[in-house]
């Protein structure tokens, strides 16, 4: 799996830039990244966030259709580091019990999203 990074932001700075990745506007106002899959089928995404869980980070990412759009909600997750030079490598969660620790984690992320949202302070 390859990626690309768009707009000139990281995945890291995803979790505090502001943009609303998980809304449904273009993706051009968005920090996206391309999947490649085995089959080298590509997947635009948006990146949600960058979250740790223990020593390892995750990312978060939303699946685009080919109008920027999400509609069913589908979220994926995967391991998230930098190589030295700071460039992004994602790569498969190989355990289930892996994913469900990051799935929870996520979701405590999403949570707090949301409370922060409904209070109307600053997504961080």
């Amino acid at each position: 799996m390859s990626d690309e990074l768009k707009n000139g932001c990281t995945p890291s700075d995803c979790a505090s830039c502001g943009l609303d990745c998980g809304s449904n506007s273009s993706t051009e106002s968005h920090n996206t990244i391309t999947l490649t899959l085995d089959d080298n089928t590509e997947i635009e995404c948006a990146i949600l966030t960058v979250f740790p869980v223990d020593a390892q980070e995750y990312i978060a990412l939303l699946p685009l259709d080919e109008n920027g759009q999400n509609q069913d909600g589908e979220v994926y997750l995967y391991k998230f580091s930098r190589t030295e030079k700071g460039d992004p490598i994602l790569a498969n969660i190989e355990s289930d019990d892996e994913y469900a620790k990051a799935a929870e984690a996520f979701d405590i992320v999403l949570d707090n999203a949301r409370k922060a949202e409904a209070a109307g302070a600053p997504l961080e």
